[in-house]
């Protein structure tokens, strides 16, 4: 991998929280070097207003975000992708899209939102450690030496990588 700038693609099951919080923190980590989008595999008609509110208190800008279908992605006006991240688990049945241009994919397993339990807080709380672990994370991908890795190299330390998130 010898390139200057590096479009990643974060796919969630509705694109409401995890792919939203990985598109914004790479955007904001990423300083010109990373962009990233995301998309659902089948997206909502809204981002959840819990992870809205987060997201203002964090800092992070959400005007114009929307939930996306990651068909979107695939279309020849797209932007080309070199990574495409996975956040959750792809639904039974349900084949994984594919990608123009052979981007490196990676599965990056985080909990299903819907899923979350307890109270509001409670789910705030866990949202709030789902976004900071996509910034630790995220902020490591970004410090891989990318010039001198190859595609193999590459798969092994994302791999580290979710093994690591996975731990915390």
């Amino acid at each position: 991998m010898s390139q200057d700038h590096f479009n990643l693609l974060f796919l969630s099951s509705r694109n409401t929280a995890r792919s939203i919080f990985a598109e914004l923190v790479t955007n904001r980590l990423g300083r010109g070097k990373f962009t990233g989008f995301s998309a659902g595999m089948k997206p909502a008609e809204a981002v959840d207003p819990m992870v809205l509110d987060i997201l203002r208190l964090s800092k992070y800008s959400a005007e114009g975000l929307r939930p996306k279908s990651w068909a979107e992605f695939t279309q020849a006006d797209a932007p080309p992708l070199d990574f495409v991240f996975t956040l959750c688990d792809v639904e039974a049945g349900e084949p994984p899209p594919r990608w123009p241009g052979r981007p490196i994919t990676a599965d990056w397993r985080y909990p299903d939102p819907e899923r979350l339990r307890g109270e509001g807080w409670e789910r705030r709380k866990q949202l709030s450690e789902m976004l900071a672990g996509l910034e630790r994370q995220l902020g490591a991908f970004m410090l891989l030496p990318f010039h001198t890795l190859d595609q193999i190299s590459l798969h092994s330390r994302l791999e580290e990588l979710r093994q690591g998130a996975e731990a915390h």
